[in-house]
């Protein structure tokens, strides 16, 4: 697979208060694409990142009814992936790509 592919399937990290708090467990957060799948995950983290993967747990955040300028609106679902790497692995998705 290509690099383009991989970013399509990873759409960004979850920059959030429980993603930092799993990190402590050698486990990384990341919004990903809804059709994308563990084996595609994993491939896709391990060939952009160059680190190996121990697992994948994948979630879909339900979206969200808000208001927006009086307006009832809903938020798109989200597919989040909690990517757990093998030990002595390290991952830093705060400084970029």
């Amino acid at each position: 697979m290509s690099k383009e592919h991989f970013y399509d399937i990873i759409k960004s990290p979850a920059i959030t208060e429980k993603a930092t708090l799993v990190s402590e467990h050698n486990q990384v957060v990341f919004n990903v694409a809804r059709e994308a799948t563990k084996t595609d995950i994993k491939k896709a983290v391990e060939g952009l990142f160059g680190v190996k993967v121990k697992a994948v747990n994948t979630l879909v955040r339900k979206g969200k009814e808000r208001r927006f300028r009086g307006r009832p609106a809903t938020l798109s679902d989200v597919k989040k992936a909690y990517v757990t790497l093998e030990e002595g692995q390290r991952l830093d998705v705060t400084t970029g790509l």
